[in-house]
């Protein structure tokens, strides 16, 4: 969402002191009423940025980084847009994305605008492999698949199947980009990390968060919301805590200060809340795709804790030259990467449904947990209730039929 001009603030954008220190890239260059950008969109200018032979005009200014014999900097943040860079996992489609803002037609948008059960179905029709692979909830992956069907003539499924069957491909994508890549990854105890975030959150409004998410509406999206077209799932308009704060945005000026108030605290503490849960979301990320991931097409993930900013060199800095140095020179790390095992039998996109809890599972892990889950475990306990209860109606039913059957059953026994 950096890649967006505005909401500097909501987006932690680096400062501009430090991107002083260092130059920076992709940052504030795409209109923020463009609603189409992809993760496409983002590798195809990434990558030109890294390493391309031809330089188009926007490139003279910089010229790419290997060729300045400059290493690479990837930071993350959203590890999708990080995975699209390492490894050939994306589909370009016929359509290309306008960086003009105003309306642009997008099939994959469209194509959400329709109900999760028909997309499902019509996905099921041309690639019921992918089909079986994806939640018909996800309406955003579903739509993806089928845009990719209309848009290539091929099936997802198939696709994908190609890009893996390449010289260096593996189970979850096609080969590595950058065969002598490593990955830092900066991991904080959950307490420790939950507070910095809470803190973080805390010093964003200090900074004016506020203002910049007032005058961002007032700009760019209160006609929207009058014309009831507003949509926090496409664009900046996605950003965390940008939706957070809409009830306090739209009712400033028409209700009691009171209620104003409340409203204020009620988007302070969701925008913690979320912020938190994507941090967790990042970590799972991590150790299920770089750490869990299967094949010999992964860079090695070397770990570095950051609970205690105090021993921030010791910890992290001191270790983190140390690695990068090692790689440039060609020799072995003094640290050793993070093991995780994984399953090599474990199917991700496994499709199960509970018809206990009419819910459909996407995934061995995910159907393991689901039938662990306390709303699984309180719907198989009243099952199994109401199943006991029947078959006691069923025995009373044939004991009291046995005792009807004699004329004299009503007469008192001796």
């Amino acid at each position: 969402l950096q890649v967006y001009k505005g909401l500097d603030i909501i987006t932690n954008k680096v400062s501009p002191q430090e991107q002083r220190l260092c130059r920076h890239h992709m940052i504030s260059f795409v209109d923020p009423l463009v609603s189409n950008y992809t993760v496409v969109d983002f590798r195809d200018k990434a990558v030109a940025l890294i390493s391309f032979t031809l330089q188009p005009a926007w490139l003279s200014r910089y010229g790419h980084i290997f060729a300045r014999d400059k290493i690479p900097i990837v930071v993350g943040g959203t590890n999708y847009y990080i995975e699209s860079l390492l490894w050939k996992v994306l589909i370009d489609t016929k359509e290309k994305t306008s960086t003009a803002p105003g309306p642009v037609i997008n099939r994959k948008v469209e194509l959400e605008q329709l109900d999760g059960v028909e997309l499902h179905r019509r996905l099921s029709q041309v690639d019921p492999e992918m089909a079986a692979k994806l939640h018909p909830h996800d309406k955003r992956k579903v739509a993806r698949s089928l845009q990719v069907f209309e848009e290539t003539g091929i099936p997802h499924s198939e696709i994908l199947h190609q890009q893996q069957e390449e010289e260096g491909g593996g189970p979850l994508g096609g080969p590595l980009k950058y065969p002598h890549s490593c990955i830092l990854w900066l991991h904080a105890d959950q307490a420790a990390l939950d507070q910095r975030l809470e803190k973080r959150v805390d010093d964003m409004l200090a900074a004016g968060l506020l203002e910049e998410l007032r005058d961002f509406h007032q700009r760019y999206n209160r006609e929207k919301v009058a014309e009831n077209r507003q949509d926090y799932q496409h664009g900046i308009f996605q950003s965390i805590g940008f939706k957070e704060f809409h009830e306090y945005l739209v009712s400033e000026g028409n209700c009691s200060p009171e209620t104003s108030a409340l409203l204020l605290q009620k988007g302070i503490q969701a925008l913690k809340q979320v912020t938190k849960r994507y941090a967790r979301r990042q970590n799972k990320w991590v150790r299920n795709r770089f750490l869990r991931r299967p094949g010999p097409n992964v860079p090695p993930v070397y770990g570095l804790e950051v609970s205690d900013l105090l021993r921030w060199e010791e910890d992290v800095l001191k270790p983190a030259l140390e690695i990068v140095e090692s790689f440039i020179q060609g020799r072995e790390p003094p640290a050793e990467p993070v093991k995780m095992e994984y399953d090599v039998n474990e199917n991700k996109r496994s499709h199960r449904v509970c018809e206990l809890c009419d819910r459909v599972i996407i995934g061995d892990r995910e159907w393991a947990a689901h039938t662990r889950s306390k709303s699984h475990l309180h719907h198989l306990k009243k099952r199994r209730k109401l199943e006991a209860a029947s078959r006691v109606a069923e025995t009373e039913g044939d004991s009291g039929g046995a005792e009807t059957s004699d004329e004299d059953s009503s007469l008192p026994l001796p």
